[in-house]
């Protein structure tokens, strides 16, 4: 097969505002089925940022700021005081800081346009639906809440305030993960038939990702909905069908009570696809891997889950891609154009649904030991 190609200048020109529209036009949406929005097409469009941890200010923010059709318009945080700083810090007012008991408030602030949600899994589902309350279009962090239950909820009011629901899957902006996603649909390779990774990392301390209240689970949650993701990603965007699983033993016990350590799985996909993960947080691991019936064709990336630094090589050689700009910079002007024109994000809050389906299924398979088929 010719290898990949996918120019730096064509990769960031795919993902152009007005790229974005066409793309999503050729799927044949159209944009009076989508809910109406007064977002003036000649401004940035206002974020606030829910939770102001360490991803929001290591991660969201520098994005926002390479950001074309974006800014940072308001947060929600627990601290006052954070947020005056913030807003002294981003050039935003002081009126657009709220706590997480006041985001109703939003509805009255015409600078935010969407909202970002950040804070630990389980909040998710709550913070989404006041900020649909508010009627805000809406980015939820991955994963996309701590249960089925919960995802349904938040996609059920966001349907109900006919605003737009994304979840922050960065990887599908990002050039190695386009390239997978392109030679999974490729007809030269026929199709990926197996797939493996490893996304862990080891734990220094307990904190509040290894808390099932806050959590919702352990590792599996945190880093396996990347692999779940790049496991659709080899099987050219379809979800599995069954999956077996079990857990690690816990070396550390004292850490990881009640959600677990290690997690290995497999999942079944309807084209033959078989793909084997892994995730811990007491291993270390970063790498995603898909080939062809035969090994003929493949696709390697190691490091693949990170911010930036990520490596790849296919059967035709290595792949080397440098973004101008951060993985969610790119995420977030795309949905600024998903809520421009009116159309679907192209990582909706469907796509978060479904992983959490698989998730689910997951942990049934560790706990029954037995093979659970997932329910579309």
């Amino acid at each position: 097969m010719n290898p990949p190609t996918l120019t730096r200048r064509k990769f960031v020109g795919q993902l152009s505002i007005t790229a974005a529209a066409l793309a999503f036009a050729r799927r044949g949406i159209a944009a009076d089925t989508a809910p109406s929005t007064t977002t003036a097409a000649g401004r940035k469009l206002g974020v606030a940022l829910v939770g102001l941890g360490s991803y929001a200010t290591g991660q969201l923010v520098p994005a926002l700021l390479q950001t074309q059709n974006c800014h940072v318009a308001g947060v929600v945080t627990g601290s006052p005081e954070k947020g005056k700083k913030w807003a002294s810090d981003y050039g935003f007012s002081e009126k657009s800081v709220y706590g997480y008991d006041t985001m109703a408030r939003m509805a009255d602030n015409p600078e935010i346009d969407i909202v970002y949600v950040v804070t630990p899994n389980a909040l998710h589902s709550e913070h989404v639906i006041a900020a649909a309350q508010a009627g805000k279009h809406v980015i939820s962090e991955k994963p996309f809440t701590a249960t089925v239950a919960q995802a349904e909820a938040a996609m059920a009011a966001c349907a109900k305030a006919k605003v737009r629901l994304s979840i922050g899957y960065r990887l599908h902006f990002d050039p190695y993960h386009q390239t997978l996603i392109k030679m999974a649909k490729d007809p030269a390779v026929g199709g990926f038939k197996k797939g493996s990774g490893n996304f862990s990392f080891t734990m220094g301390r307990k904190v509040w990702r290894a808390e099932k209240a806050l959590a919702g689970g352990g590792p599996i949650m945190d880093l396996g909905v990347y692999l779940i993701q790049g496991a659709c990603m080899a099987a050219g965007g379809v979800a599995p069908i069954a999956v077996t699983a079990h857990e690690g033993p816990k070396t550390r016990p004292d850490m990881f009570t009640d959600v677990e350590e290690t997690m290995i799985f497999q999942l079944e996909f309807p084209n033959g696809l078989i793909f084997d993960g892994s995730t811990s947080y007491q291993q270390n691991g970063n790498e995603i891997r898909a080939e062809s019936a035969g090994g003929k064709e493949f696709i390697h990336i190691r490091p693949a889950f990170g911010y930036d630094g990520l490596r790849g090589e296919t059967q035709a050689g290595p792949l080397s891609f440098k973004l101008p700009v951060k993985q969610q910079a790119l995420q977030m002007d795309d949905f600024a154009a998903c809520v421009r024109a009116n159309l679907p994000s192209r990582v909706p809050g469907e796509m978060g649904l479904r992983d959490m389906k698989i998730i689910e299924a997951i942990y049934a398979a560790a706990s029954s030991g037995k093979r659970v088929e997932i329910k579309a």
